[in-house]
Protein backbone atom coordinates (compact mmCIF):
# COMPACT_ATOMS: atom_id res chain seq x y z
CA UNK A 1 0.00 0.00 0.00
CA UNK A 2 0.86 3.58 -1.00
CA UNK A 3 2.87 5.63 2.17
CA UNK A 4 1.94 8.82 0.67
CA UNK A 5 -1.76 10.09 -0.07
CA UNK A 6 -1.82 10.31 -4.07
CA UNK A 7 -4.16 13.47 -4.76
CA UNK A 8 -7.03 12.92 -7.40
CA UNK A 9 -5.60 15.62 -10.01
CA UNK A 10 -2.01 17.70 -9.33
CA UNK A 11 -1.34 20.25 -12.13
CA UNK A 12 1.84 19.67 -13.97
CA UNK A 13 4.05 23.29 -13.62
CA UNK A 14 7.09 23.31 -15.30
CA UNK A 15 10.76 25.68 -15.04
CA UNK A 16 9.11 27.92 -17.90
CA UNK A 17 6.01 28.63 -16.44
CA UNK A 18 7.71 29.58 -13.09
CA UNK A 19 10.12 31.94 -14.95
CA UNK A 20 7.44 33.86 -17.00
CA UNK A 21 5.70 34.30 -13.75
CA UNK A 22 8.75 36.11 -12.26
CA UNK A 23 9.38 37.90 -15.20
CA UNK A 24 6.03 39.52 -15.73
CA UNK A 25 6.51 40.11 -12.15
CA UNK A 26 9.73 41.96 -12.78
CA UNK A 27 8.77 43.73 -15.79
CA UNK A 28 5.72 45.79 -13.79
CA UNK A 29 2.93 44.97 -15.27
CA UNK A 30 0.62 42.30 -13.33
CA UNK A 31 -2.65 42.83 -14.37
CA UNK A 32 -4.65 42.59 -17.73
CA UNK A 33 -2.15 43.21 -20.23
CA UNK A 34 0.13 42.21 -23.38
CA UNK A 35 0.46 38.43 -21.67
CA UNK A 36 -3.31 38.14 -21.45
CA UNK A 37 -4.04 39.42 -25.38
CA UNK A 38 -1.14 36.95 -26.02
CA UNK A 39 -2.80 34.21 -24.60
CA UNK A 40 -5.46 34.62 -26.14
CA UNK A 41 -4.27 34.60 -29.69
CA UNK A 42 -2.33 31.47 -29.35
CA UNK A 43 -5.50 29.77 -27.83
CA UNK A 44 -7.62 30.94 -30.68
CA UNK A 45 -5.05 29.41 -33.05
CA UNK A 46 -4.75 26.57 -30.96
CA UNK A 47 -8.57 25.87 -31.35
CA UNK A 48 -9.17 27.17 -34.72
CA UNK A 49 -11.58 30.11 -33.06
CA UNK A 50 -12.10 33.25 -34.76
CA UNK A 51 -11.79 35.03 -31.66
CA UNK A 52 -10.98 34.59 -27.63
CA UNK A 53 -11.32 36.61 -24.60
CA UNK A 54 -8.87 35.35 -21.18
CA UNK A 55 -11.38 35.58 -18.25
CA UNK A 56 -10.87 34.30 -14.63
CA UNK A 57 -13.16 31.51 -14.99
CA UNK A 58 -15.06 29.04 -17.19
CA UNK A 59 -18.39 29.98 -15.42
CA UNK A 60 -17.46 34.11 -15.87
CA UNK A 61 -17.30 33.10 -19.68
CA UNK A 62 -20.96 31.12 -19.23
CA UNK A 63 -22.25 34.19 -17.56
CA UNK A 64 -20.87 37.01 -20.29
CA UNK A 65 -22.04 35.01 -23.00
CA UNK A 66 -25.46 34.85 -21.84
CA UNK A 67 -25.16 38.50 -21.61
CA UNK A 68 -23.41 39.31 -24.59
CA UNK A 69 -26.51 37.45 -26.04
CA UNK A 70 -28.87 39.40 -24.22
CA UNK A 71 -30.19 36.77 -22.46
CA UNK A 72 -32.03 37.73 -19.59
CA UNK A 73 -35.54 37.41 -17.48
CA UNK A 74 -38.40 35.64 -18.95
CA UNK A 75 -35.83 33.72 -21.20
CA UNK A 76 -35.33 30.11 -20.73
CA UNK A 77 -32.08 28.02 -21.51
CA UNK A 78 -32.08 24.44 -22.08
CA UNK A 79 -29.13 22.39 -20.36
CA UNK A 80 -28.20 19.13 -18.74
CA UNK A 81 -28.90 17.97 -14.87
CA UNK A 82 -25.10 16.30 -14.75
CA UNK A 83 -22.74 18.79 -14.77
CA UNK A 84 -21.45 21.27 -12.46
CA UNK A 85 -23.51 24.19 -11.11
CA UNK A 86 -21.91 27.20 -12.36
CA UNK A 87 -22.88 25.98 -15.44
CA UNK A 88 -27.11 26.34 -14.45
CA UNK A 89 -25.99 29.67 -11.61
CA UNK A 90 -24.97 31.77 -14.86
CA UNK A 91 -28.39 31.28 -16.22
CA UNK A 92 -30.36 31.97 -12.77
CA UNK A 93 -27.84 35.13 -12.62
CA UNK A 94 -28.85 36.17 -15.67
CA UNK A 95 -32.77 35.77 -14.15
CA UNK A 96 -33.69 33.61 -16.77
CA UNK A 97 -35.13 30.28 -16.20
CA UNK A 98 -32.83 26.62 -16.41
CA UNK A 99 -34.56 23.76 -17.82
CA UNK A 100 -32.70 20.67 -17.62
CA UNK A 101 -33.27 17.70 -19.64
CA UNK A 102 -31.62 13.96 -18.75
CA UNK A 103 -28.43 12.49 -19.96
CA UNK A 104 -27.58 9.60 -22.86
CA UNK A 105 -26.36 6.02 -20.58
CA UNK A 106 -23.06 5.93 -22.15
CA UNK A 107 -21.51 9.17 -21.94
CA UNK A 108 -23.42 11.23 -19.34
CA UNK A 109 -23.84 14.19 -21.82
CA UNK A 110 -27.04 16.13 -23.15
CA UNK A 111 -29.44 14.04 -24.47
CA UNK A 112 -30.27 15.47 -28.20
CA UNK A 113 -33.40 13.16 -28.03
CA UNK A 114 -35.04 14.95 -24.69
CA UNK A 115 -33.96 18.69 -26.04
CA UNK A 116 -36.70 19.38 -29.01
CA UNK A 117 -39.57 18.37 -25.80
CA UNK A 118 -37.78 20.88 -23.40
CA UNK A 119 -38.00 23.74 -25.65
CA UNK A 120 -40.95 26.64 -25.89
CA UNK A 121 -41.39 30.22 -27.34
CA UNK A 122 -39.90 31.69 -24.34
CA UNK A 123 -36.50 28.82 -25.41
CA UNK A 124 -33.39 31.41 -26.46
CA UNK A 125 -30.42 29.10 -26.12
CA UNK A 126 -29.21 25.43 -25.88
CA UNK A 127 -25.91 24.83 -23.02
CA UNK A 128 -24.46 21.09 -24.37
CA UNK A 129 -21.72 20.67 -21.90
CA UNK A 130 -18.56 18.49 -22.88
CA UNK A 131 -18.74 16.68 -19.73
CA UNK A 132 -15.82 14.32 -18.48
CA UNK A 133 -13.64 15.86 -21.86
CA UNK A 134 -15.95 14.12 -24.09
CA UNK A 135 -17.72 16.30 -26.46
CA UNK A 136 -21.57 16.00 -26.55
CA UNK A 137 -22.80 14.62 -29.63
CA UNK A 138 -22.94 18.43 -31.56
CA UNK A 139 -24.70 17.36 -35.05
CA UNK A 140 -28.02 17.04 -33.82
CA UNK A 141 -28.07 19.56 -31.14
CA UNK A 142 -26.95 22.13 -33.87
CA UNK A 143 -29.61 21.17 -36.12
CA UNK A 144 -31.75 21.86 -33.35
CA UNK A 145 -30.87 25.30 -32.88
CA UNK A 146 -30.41 25.74 -36.59
CA UNK A 147 -34.27 24.91 -37.11
CA UNK A 148 -35.31 27.33 -33.75
CA UNK A 149 -33.38 29.79 -34.23
CA UNK A 150 -31.34 29.33 -31.22
CA UNK A 151 -27.71 30.27 -29.54
CA UNK A 152 -25.59 27.63 -28.61
CA UNK A 153 -23.46 27.84 -25.69
CA UNK A 154 -20.57 24.93 -25.07
CA UNK A 155 -19.80 24.29 -21.70
CA UNK A 156 -16.36 22.99 -22.79
CA UNK A 157 -14.82 23.26 -19.09
CA UNK A 158 -13.51 19.58 -19.18
CA UNK A 159 -13.08 19.91 -23.30
CA UNK A 160 -9.63 21.11 -24.39
CA UNK A 161 -8.56 19.91 -26.26
CA UNK A 162 -11.32 17.28 -27.57
CA UNK A 163 -12.28 16.99 -30.92
CA UNK A 164 -16.01 16.10 -32.77
CA UNK A 165 -15.75 14.80 -35.73
CA UNK A 166 -12.09 16.11 -36.95
CA UNK A 167 -13.49 19.50 -35.44
CA UNK A 168 -11.46 20.34 -32.43
CA UNK A 169 -13.91 21.90 -29.83
CA UNK A 170 -13.99 25.79 -30.10
CA UNK A 171 -13.71 25.77 -33.77
CA UNK A 172 -17.07 27.10 -35.41
CA UNK A 173 -19.53 24.86 -36.54
CA UNK A 174 -19.71 25.03 -40.84
CA UNK A 175 -23.29 25.77 -42.09
CA UNK A 176 -24.43 27.58 -38.15
CA UNK A 177 -26.05 30.23 -38.76
CA UNK A 178 -27.10 31.29 -35.16
CA UNK A 179 -24.43 32.59 -32.23
CA UNK A 180 -22.29 29.92 -31.05
CA UNK A 181 -19.87 30.61 -28.01
CA UNK A 182 -17.65 27.91 -26.33
CA UNK A 183 -16.34 28.33 -22.75
CA UNK A 184 -13.20 26.73 -20.91
CA UNK A 185 -11.95 26.22 -17.78
CA UNK A 186 -8.20 26.56 -16.77
CA UNK A 187 -9.24 25.82 -13.29
CA UNK A 188 -6.23 24.00 -11.01
CA UNK A 189 -6.94 20.27 -11.62
CA UNK A 190 -7.71 21.19 -15.93
CA UNK A 191 -5.86 19.72 -18.55
CA UNK A 192 -4.33 23.21 -19.06
CA UNK A 193 -4.44 26.00 -15.80
CA UNK A 194 -3.59 29.08 -14.90
CA UNK A 195 -4.44 27.91 -11.48
CA UNK A 196 -7.82 29.80 -11.90
CA UNK A 197 -9.02 30.96 -15.12
CA UNK A 198 -11.15 30.19 -18.16
CA UNK A 199 -11.20 31.30 -22.01
CA UNK A 200 -14.52 32.60 -24.12
CA UNK A 201 -14.27 31.61 -27.69
CA UNK A 202 -16.69 32.97 -30.40
CA UNK A 203 -17.78 35.22 -33.72
CA UNK A 204 -15.28 38.67 -32.76
CA UNK A 205 -18.70 40.77 -32.80
CA UNK A 206 -19.75 38.93 -29.69
CA UNK A 207 -16.37 38.40 -28.39
CA UNK A 208 -15.53 42.08 -28.28
CA UNK A 209 -19.11 42.31 -26.62
CA UNK A 210 -18.47 39.85 -23.89
CA UNK A 211 -14.76 42.10 -23.45
CA UNK A 212 -17.19 44.85 -22.41
CA UNK A 213 -18.92 43.09 -20.08
CA UNK A 214 -15.91 41.51 -18.51
CA UNK A 215 -14.43 44.66 -17.72
CA UNK A 216 -17.49 46.45 -15.47
CA UNK A 217 -18.92 47.67 -19.06
CA UNK A 218 -16.07 49.95 -19.54
CA UNK A 219 -15.15 50.91 -23.13
CA UNK A 220 -11.16 51.00 -21.92
CA UNK A 221 -9.48 48.24 -20.28
CA UNK A 222 -6.38 49.51 -17.93
CA UNK A 223 -4.10 48.73 -20.72
CA UNK A 224 -5.67 51.54 -22.60
CA UNK A 225 -5.71 53.90 -20.09
CA UNK A 226 -2.38 53.69 -18.36
CA UNK A 227 0.18 52.80 -21.12
CA UNK A 228 2.39 56.30 -22.76
CA UNK A 229 -0.26 55.87 -25.09
CA UNK A 230 -3.47 55.24 -23.97
CA UNK A 231 -6.01 57.78 -22.44
CA UNK A 232 -7.29 58.57 -19.24
CA UNK A 233 -10.84 58.99 -20.53
CA UNK A 234 -13.78 56.13 -20.69
CA UNK A 235 -17.18 55.64 -20.51
CA UNK A 236 -19.35 52.73 -18.74
CA UNK A 237 -22.09 51.77 -21.04
CA UNK A 238 -23.63 48.90 -19.73
CA UNK A 239 -23.23 47.48 -16.10
CA UNK A 240 -20.59 44.87 -16.82
CA UNK A 241 -18.48 42.64 -14.19
CA UNK A 242 -15.41 42.06 -12.83
CA UNK A 243 -13.95 38.65 -14.69
CA UNK A 244 -10.33 40.36 -17.15
CA UNK A 245 -7.32 37.84 -16.59
CA UNK A 246 -4.62 38.84 -15.30
CA UNK A 247 -1.21 38.56 -17.13
CA UNK A 248 0.46 36.43 -14.57
CA UNK A 249 -2.00 34.02 -14.94
CA UNK A 250 -1.50 34.12 -18.66
CA UNK A 251 2.43 33.99 -18.21
CA UNK A 252 1.29 30.36 -16.74
CA UNK A 253 -1.51 29.71 -19.96
CA UNK A 254 1.38 30.60 -22.13
CA UNK A 255 3.64 27.73 -21.22
CA UNK A 256 0.45 25.60 -20.40
CA UNK A 257 -0.31 25.93 -24.32
CA UNK A 258 3.36 24.83 -25.26
CA UNK A 259 3.31 21.68 -23.29
CA UNK A 260 -0.54 20.60 -23.95
CA UNK A 261 0.20 17.84 -26.15
CA UNK A 262 2.60 16.39 -24.13
CA UNK A 263 0.20 16.55 -21.43
CA UNK A 264 -2.13 14.83 -23.44
CA UNK A 265 -0.10 12.20 -24.02
CA UNK A 266 0.76 11.19 -20.87
CA UNK A 267 -3.27 11.40 -20.02
CA UNK A 268 -4.21 9.20 -23.22
CA UNK A 269 -1.35 6.88 -21.71
CA UNK A 270 -2.76 6.56 -18.03
CA UNK A 271 -6.19 6.02 -19.30
CA UNK A 272 -4.86 2.89 -21.80
CA UNK A 273 -3.32 1.70 -18.27
CA UNK A 274 -6.38 1.79 -16.81
CA UNK A 275 -8.51 0.64 -19.40
CA UNK A 276 -6.23 -2.53 -19.70
CA UNK A 277 -6.42 -3.43 -16.18
CA UNK A 278 -9.85 -2.50 -15.49
CA UNK A 279 -11.43 -4.00 -18.31
CA UNK A 280 -10.88 -7.59 -16.81
CA UNK A 281 -13.21 -6.32 -13.47
CA UNK A 282 -16.91 -7.15 -14.08
CA UNK A 283 -17.67 -5.04 -11.17
CA UNK A 284 -16.77 -1.95 -12.87
CA UNK A 285 -17.83 -0.22 -16.39
CA UNK A 286 -15.15 1.54 -17.94
CA UNK A 287 -15.75 5.39 -19.70
CA UNK A 288 -16.19 4.80 -23.34
CA UNK A 289 -15.06 7.12 -26.11
CA UNK A 290 -17.29 6.99 -29.24
CA UNK A 291 -15.76 6.92 -32.81
CA UNK A 292 -16.56 10.13 -33.88
CA UNK A 293 -14.70 12.18 -31.05
CA UNK A 294 -11.50 12.64 -29.47
CA UNK A 295 -11.67 13.07 -26.16
CA UNK A 296 -9.63 15.57 -23.91
CA UNK A 297 -9.62 13.13 -21.29
CA UNK A 298 -10.02 15.39 -18.31
CA UNK A 299 -12.16 12.53 -16.07
CA UNK A 300 -11.69 8.77 -15.65
CA UNK A 301 -14.78 7.54 -14.95
CA UNK A 302 -15.11 4.55 -12.93
CA UNK A 303 -18.78 3.02 -12.56
CA UNK A 304 -19.58 0.39 -10.00
CA UNK A 305 -22.38 -2.16 -10.69
CA UNK A 306 -24.12 -2.54 -7.54
CA UNK A 307 -25.23 -5.72 -8.09
CA UNK A 308 -22.14 -7.00 -7.52
CA UNK A 309 -20.15 -5.85 -5.05
CA UNK A 310 -21.63 -5.65 -0.84
CA UNK A 311 -20.38 -1.95 -0.18
CA UNK A 312 -21.61 0.67 -1.73
CA UNK A 313 -20.06 4.05 -3.45
CA UNK A 314 -19.24 5.68 -0.41
CA UNK A 315 -17.82 2.74 1.28
CA UNK A 316 -15.86 2.19 -1.81
CA UNK A 317 -14.37 5.77 -2.16
CA UNK A 318 -13.93 5.27 1.79
CA UNK A 319 -11.53 1.79 1.15
CA UNK A 320 -9.39 3.40 -1.47
CA UNK A 321 -8.71 6.46 0.97
CA UNK A 322 -7.75 4.38 3.47
CA UNK A 323 -5.00 3.02 0.62
CA UNK A 324 -4.13 6.43 0.08
CA UNK A 325 -6.16 6.96 -3.20
CA UNK A 326 -7.55 10.56 -3.59
CA UNK A 327 -10.90 10.16 -5.52
CA UNK A 328 -14.00 12.35 -6.62
CA UNK A 329 -17.80 12.32 -7.80
CA UNK A 330 -18.27 14.46 -11.19
CA UNK A 331 -20.92 15.40 -9.91
CA UNK A 332 -23.57 15.57 -7.99
CA UNK A 333 -26.51 16.59 -10.55
CA UNK A 334 -28.43 19.95 -10.52
CA UNK A 335 -31.41 18.62 -9.55
CA UNK A 336 -30.55 17.37 -6.34
CA UNK A 337 -29.06 20.47 -5.20
CA UNK A 338 -31.60 21.54 -2.18
CA UNK A 339 -31.92 25.32 -3.81
CA UNK A 340 -32.69 23.70 -7.39
CA UNK A 341 -34.71 20.87 -5.81
CA UNK A 342 -36.76 23.27 -4.27
CA UNK A 343 -37.11 26.20 -6.90
CA UNK A 344 -38.16 24.38 -9.68
CA UNK A 345 -39.56 21.33 -7.86
CA UNK A 346 -37.51 19.03 -10.10
CA UNK A 347 -37.50 15.19 -8.59
CA UNK A 348 -34.99 12.35 -9.25
CA UNK A 349 -37.66 10.34 -11.14
CA UNK A 350 -37.42 13.51 -13.87
CA UNK A 351 -33.95 12.33 -14.84
CA UNK A 352 -33.66 8.63 -14.27
CA UNK A 353 -30.47 8.37 -16.13
CA UNK A 354 -28.43 11.03 -14.41
CA UNK A 355 -29.58 9.47 -11.26
CA UNK A 356 -29.01 5.87 -11.80
CA UNK A 357 -25.74 6.32 -12.93
CA UNK A 358 -24.73 9.35 -10.27
CA UNK A 359 -25.68 6.84 -7.68
CA UNK A 360 -22.57 4.49 -8.97
CA UNK A 361 -19.74 7.17 -10.09
CA UNK A 362 -16.36 8.03 -8.90
CA UNK A 363 -13.42 9.42 -10.23
CA UNK A 364 -10.18 7.96 -10.79
CA UNK A 365 -6.92 10.15 -9.93
CA UNK A 366 -5.98 11.74 -13.21
CA UNK A 367 -2.93 13.88 -14.23
CA UNK A 368 -0.09 13.76 -16.46
CA UNK A 369 1.87 14.65 -13.20
CA UNK A 370 1.20 10.95 -12.12
CA UNK A 371 3.49 8.53 -12.51
CA UNK A 372 3.72 5.12 -13.64
CA UNK A 373 3.98 4.17 -10.21
CA UNK A 374 0.86 5.87 -9.12
CA UNK A 375 -1.19 4.74 -11.56
CA UNK A 376 -0.30 0.32 -10.44
CA UNK A 377 -0.90 1.83 -6.96
CA UNK A 378 -4.23 2.98 -8.51
CA UNK A 379 -5.12 0.06 -10.43
CA UNK A 380 -4.08 -1.97 -7.38
CA UNK A 381 -6.23 -0.56 -4.73
CA UNK A 382 -9.12 -0.49 -6.93
CA UNK A 383 -8.64 -4.56 -7.49
CA UNK A 384 -8.46 -5.28 -3.89
CA UNK A 385 -10.98 -3.52 -2.80
CA UNK A 386 -13.06 -4.84 -5.50
CA UNK A 387 -11.69 -8.78 -4.62
CA UNK A 388 -12.40 -8.27 -0.92
CA UNK A 389 -16.02 -7.10 -1.60
CA UNK A 390 -17.53 -9.01 -4.55
CA UNK A 391 -21.39 -10.18 -4.07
Amino acid sequence: MRSQFLHFAPPLIGDEEIEEVVRTLREGWITTGPRAQRFETEFAQLVGAPAALAVNSATSAMHIALAALGIGEGDEVVTTTMTFTSTVHVIEHQRARPVLVDVEADTLNLDPNKVEAAISPKTKAIVPVHLYGHPADMDPIYAIAQRRGLAVIEDAAHALPARYRDRMIGAPQPGFDFPNLVAFSFYATKNLTTGEGGMLTGPPELVEDARVWSLHGMSRDAFKRYTSDGSWRYDVVLPGFKYNMPDIQAAIGLHQLKRLEAMQRRRRAIVAQYDEALGELAEVDRPVERPEVESAWHIYLLRLRPERLKIDRGAFIEELRKRNIGTSVHFIPVHEHTYYRERYGWRPEDFPVAHREFERMLSLPLSPAHTDQDVADVIEAVTEVIRANRA
